[in-house]
């Protein structure tokens, strides 16, 4: 798999991840995938070379695993060795099982960092790898493979969530400030008693089956009802 094409697949889900919330950047995720894979994914699907390590499952790890070679740099010096690895039903489990990782102490700095550059020395400062070039060659992927516009791109969506939630409150306010006028105007025309000079009208409307229960109508209602019965359109027999 190429570069671009490994790029192409991974980093829709490292954008929305970072649209959910994860406090990794998508151009740090997309290069520490490449790094860790040689730009290809495994059948395994881990892409960060998270090792087993506690063996605490997760909603996103089920305990399967996979040992395989790597190798460490120990006072200085690289040792190949062979390691246990998670192994993950997809791309997606393995970035929300590193999520939970991420979510420790240890990587309070990665969390809290405010630039990709500064996300980067922090995997390194809080132990993520032995490599003491890991940091470097992180940026310099990010450089080279410009990267940093799914950051961008992640912005964007969030800004334009924010927009459509503010447009959503506005909306809201609207039509609550609509509702109330309907209700104001229904109580307004609304009349608890039957007018005087609608009494006999409305009786006659009632006797004869035209209205049942007139009490609570609208002014305009009883004015309706006067004049029907004046034309002699409601007759006055009961039935």
């Amino acid at each position: 798999m190429s570069a671009s094409a490994f790029i192409a697949q991974i980093a829709p889900i490292a954008v929305q991840l970072r649209v959910e919330g994860s406090p990794i950047f998508p151009s740090v995720r997309i290069a520490q995938s490449g790094l860790e894979t040689g730009w290809k994914i495994p059948p395994w699907n881990n892409l960060g070379g998270y090792k087993v390590g506690s063996g605490k499952l997760t909603p996103y790890w089920r305990g399967a695993i996979v040992n395989k070679g790597t190798w460490e740099v120990y006072d200085g010096k690289r040792v190949d060795v062979t390691a246990a690895f998670r192994a993950y039903d997809t791309v997606e489990d393995f970035f929300r099982d590193q999520d939970l990782l991420f979510g420790a102490s240890r990587y309070d700095r990665v969390r809290t960092a405010r630039t990709p550059e500064e996300q980067c020395a922090s995997l390194q400062l809080c132990g993520y790898a032995t490599d003491p070039a890991y940091a470097g060659k992180l940026m310099a992927i990010i450089r080279e493979y410009g990267l940093k516009k799914y950051d961008e791109e992640a912005i964007k969506v969030l800004e334009t969530i924010r927009q459509l939630q503010q447009e959503v409150a506005a909306l809201r306010k609207e039509v609550s400030i609509q509702s109330a006028q309907v209700g104001a105007l229904l109580g307004a025309h609304a009349m608890n008693e039957v007018p005087a000079w609608a009494k006999a009208a409305v009786d006659a409307a009632v006797a004869s089956g035209v209205v049942d229960t007139p009490e609570g109508s609208s002014l305009d209602f009883y004015r309706f009802v006067t004049i029907l019965h004046r034309a002699g359109l409601i007759p006055n027999t009961r039935k």
